[in-house]
């Protein structure tokens, strides 16, 4: 199969952005240079920019990710960090998945920081989930930490097993190292699917802290 030039590339991002019906992509300028697409313009919420970056991560080509967009709140989407904040604290009480008071809230012209400990990275994940579709976002700091309780020599063997599962064949060319807590894949991968499920499989393991991505896209 012959590799995507540059300018398909593009074109295929930008189709990809204007059928995403979460984002209006008018505003949203796509560049390509050896198969590295940058996303520029702006949007007029935290959340469509995650949209925005998830849809491109979908086209075939992509091999990385730069992105120069900017939030651009419109007069009805701006509000107090105080508000803000309280919205914030109000979701995250809320979430089934989240022991009471785990996570801590700051905000700071309009930029939303979490800061606390959960025992799952599916836990911290919520909360992002949670925060970044408030109205008024302009980003998300995640400074939440996983507890550390790894005590079995079985990690890395769970994670391996997992993969295989759900990556079949691709499982055989990726490596993991385990060093504590954190948790390095290595190796190649066929799109960013692949790549997403090895990287759910490693943080799905209780204890894993940290999961350093040295994946590669083999086009």
């Amino acid at each position: 199969m012959d590799m995507k030039s540059d300018k398909q590339v593009q074109l295929d991002v930008i189709a990809e952005l204007g059928w995403e019906p979460a984002i209006d992509a008018k505003d949203i300028l796509v560049e390509v240079r050896d198969g590295i697409v940058t996303l520029g313009g702006h949007v007029a919420s935290y959340a469509e920019k995650c949209n925005a970056e998830a849809a491109a991560q979908r086209v075939e080509g992509v091999k990385a990710l730069a992105i120069e967009m900017d939030v651009e709140l419109s007069g009805s989407s701006q509000h107090s960090d105080a508000d803000l904040a309280h919205a914030a604290q109000h979701v995250i009480k809320w979430l089934v998945s989240l022991p009471p008071d785990h996570v801590k809230v700051m905000v700071e012209g309009g930029w939303i920081t979490l800061s606390g400990e959960v025992d799952w990275d599916y836990q911290r994940h919520d909360a992002v989930a949670a925060v970044r579709n408030l109205r008024g976002v302009t980003g998300v700091s995640d400074q939440i930490a996983i507890r550390e309780n790894v005590s079995s020599e079985l990690v890395k063997s769970d994670i391996e097993a997992a993969l295989s599962r759900r990556a079949k064949a691709d499982s055989q060319d990726i490596s993991v190292e385990l060093n504590g807590s954190d948790v390095t894949l290595t190796g190649t991968v066929h799109n960013w699917t692949e790549r997403a499920l090895a990287k759910q499989a490693a943080w799905g393991t209780p204890g894993v802290r940290n999961v350093v991505d040295k994946l590669v896209l083999a086009h």
